[in-house]
Order: C-alpha cells, then structure tokens, then sequence
C-alpha cells in the first residue's frame, strides 16, 4: 500500500461472528502487512480472542458496541440501534475514522444505514451492489444483486459506469466489455428503460466497451466482463445460479457414492474435482460491493468462513487503494450531458446524470 489507511470492522456481524471476522483479520494481516483495522463490537468477547491472534491484534483497534442488529431485524428498525456494532462501525467512516466498512451482518440494514449516515457520490441516483462470479471465460461482474427493485434507464447507465470501474479495479481489466440483460439480443427486444439506456451507452465514452443487450446465458458464458442489470432481475439470477452450483455439487456427490465403481472412478478423478471445487469456491467470490456511497462499503456472505472473509477485506482494501470512488466520478464526469431518453446520435442533453 502506498499510503496507509483504516478499515471498520463489523465485528459482530454474520453467523459464526466474531470468531469468523476475527480469524479472517487474521489472514488479511498476514498478506496485507501495513492493514489496519477498527474493529466494532463487544470488547468482553474480542479481547480475549485476539490474544491467539497476534497479527490480527497487531493490526486492531477496539472499540465497544453493545448491541448486535440481528439478520431479521427489518432496516427502518436497525436505523434506532445506535449502539450496534454495523452502526457504530459506518458512523466512523462517516468521520473520516476509516476509508471503508467491511460487514457481514443484516445485509438491508447495511445497505440503509450506509445510504442515510454515508450518502450516495455526487450525481449518482441510487447506489448498487456489485459482485464478482466465475464464467467459462474467468471473472465477472454483475449488479444490481439486489439493492434497486426497480430501476430506470438513468439508474441502468450509473450501473454500466460503477461496473466499468469496479472491474477496472478489482479484476485488473484495462477496457472491460460491458452487457444489458435482456430478455433477447435484439436491438428491439426489453422494455423502454433498458432501450433507453442502451441508446444512452452507445452514444457515450464506454460505447467501444459496450456491446449490446445479453441474456441470461451469457452470464455464465461469459459474454461480457460485466453484466447490467435491475436489482429484481439480478437477485433473481445470484440465486438461481448458487442453486445451480449447489444441485450439481449434490448430484455429483451422489453419483460418485451409488456404487464401488463410482467410488473407484472418484478416486481417478479426484484431482480434476479438487480444480473444479477450488475454481468454484464461493469463498473466492465473497465481498458483494455497495457501488456509489461516499466511502467503500463491503457486505461479506453472512454464512462464510474465516477465508471468505478475509477475501471481503481484500476486495475493500483494493477499492481503497486504487482510489475507486475518484474512478467513478471520473467515469461520470465522462459521460454528462448524454440523458436516458436522448435519441441515439442527437445533441447532448444538459441535464444528464
């Protein structure tokens, strides 16, 4: 790292916390050596484990949180608890405490309380959650996963632009292709809102990375580096495709134990399913990004181990360093003047984003 900078640590957030979060601090200082952490919750249940821990209590720094907001604590609720540890942890990168906030807790809770204490980026509508999953082709990324129901073409673009970034930053690509998720490839298939945006995105400064509406088979294809999409549609499809994961994994495990043949047949392709699993590993895709707030916000899989988490922590501690919101405004900057519902080739429309 080039300059140093502090992390805030939900502490107490997600299913086997705080041992999870604290194991996997533990990982992230070992290959981030200059790391520093403030981490939120309990200090009766966290002194006492960082003593086994010492690189992780080399790079912490407490501060106590009495309460915890649970996972199925509605986000109108968790806004009062003032005291829990994922608030406490936002309201110190709201500060100027910490450059961003890992968390593995009430993933609605998250989202509104980073949206309300840290706000969105100057021009940016609403923010998205962003994730990185394997294709045919290696990484890609998709959003929205789920923060934004419902979306229109302006919502749409921010995406396109959050999502060149983020690829930029986290997969290391130079000029990241980018998709539409459509119900066909056709120019004249969706709705207005995903036409609108498609004309808005051929007109702009990303139009050579662009390459036009994607379906659903795409994604896994890997038609694109980064696939667009409305909350609603891409929750739908995270989903879908962690069942697909699950059945097949299940299938195979089945398959392989129904006789001593199978067994025998594992047994010889034991190390090319031991690549697969490890390609597969949703723990090297945990670390969903809240794109456009203030400050780097991470949400970390509830459910994930000491390894995943620590994998969240380096997905944040990337943004932060390769200056990923300036990216953003950047990219916004790029692209004013061009509005969802400007005819493709017309003059530039000065409202804009």
């Amino acid at each position: 790292m080039s300059e140093s900078f502090t992390l805030a640590v939900d502490a107490m957030g997600g299913d086997h916390a705080p041992e999870m979060v604290l194991r996997g601090l533990e990982i992230a200082a070992e290959r981030h050596p200059g790391a520093r952490f403030l981490l939120v919750g309990d200090e009766a249940r966290l002194i006492p484990m960082l003593k086994s821990l010492r690189r992780a209590a080399a790079a912490c720094t407490i501060r106590h949180a009495p309460d915890v907001i649970d996972n199925a604590l509605k986000p109108t609720a968790a806004l009062r608890m003032r005291g829990a540890s994922m608030r406490i942890a936002i309201d110190a990168v709201a500060a100027g405490e910490a450059a961003g906030v890992v968390s593995a807790g009430n993933t609605g809770a998250l989202l509104a309380l980073a949206k309300i204490i840290i706000k969105t980026l100057p021009g940016i509508d609403r923010p998205a959650m962003a994730a990185i999953g394997p294709s045919a082709r290696g990484d890609m990324v998709m959003l929205d996963l789920g923060a934004n129901v419902v979306c229109d073409a302006r919502n749409l673009v921010e995406f396109a632009v959050m999502g060149d970034v983020f690829a930029r930053t986290v997969l290391g690509l130079p000029a990241p292709s980018i998709g539409l998720l459509n119900v066909g490839a056709e120019e004249l298939k969706g709705d207005d809102r995903v036409r609108e945006a498609a004309d808005v995105l051929r007109a702009s400064p990303i139009a050579p990375q662009f390459v036009g509406f994607v379906e659903g088979h795409d994604i896994t294809a890997g038609t694109t580096d980064v696939v667009v999409t409305d909350g609603f549609t891409g929750n739908v499809a995270l989903k879908t495709g962690e069942g697909a994961l699950k059945l097949v994994s299940d299938l195979l495990r089945q398959v392989f134990r129904s006789s001593l043949a199978a067994r025998l047949a594992y047994l010889l392709a034991r190390p090319a399913l031991d690549r697969l699993r490890e390609w597969l590993d949703p723990r090297r895709y945990n670390g969903a990004v809240m794109l456009g707030l203030n400050a780097v916000v991470v949400k970390s899989h509830g459910g994930t181990d000491a390894e995943g988490f620590a994998h969240a922590v380096d997905v944040a501690m990337d943004m932060v360093v390769h200056r990923f919101n300036d990216q953003i405004r950047e990219g916004l900057a790029r692209i004013v003047g061009l509005g969802p519902s400007q005819p493709r080739g017309g003059p530039r429309l000065a409202t804009a984003l």
